[in-house]
């Protein structure tokens, strides 16, 4: 089951700061991070990355964007 982060709203860092709590404390091997700005979208994304986890889907709900990260 994937652990859900609810960052819509948020200004960044505070999405990536979030990701990247939940990435290196994570028990699971999916995350999905709600977000609800193309710079969250593309900053969580790559901060997910620099710590070897993958966007494996972009899922835009209007004006939000659901992404899902998986380990490596």
């Amino acid at each position: 089951m994937a652990t859900t982060i609810d960052a819509r709203g948020l200004s960044c860092p505070q999405p990536v700061l979030m990701t990247m709590d939940m990435i290196k404390s994570a028990t699971g091997q999916e995350i999905v991070v709600l977000v609800d700005t193309d710079t969250a979208r593309e900053n969580v994304s790559r901060a997910a990355a620099s710590l070897g986890w993958n966007v494996t889907a972009v899922d835009p709900d209007g004006t939000e964007y659901r992404l899902t990260i998986k380990k490596g």
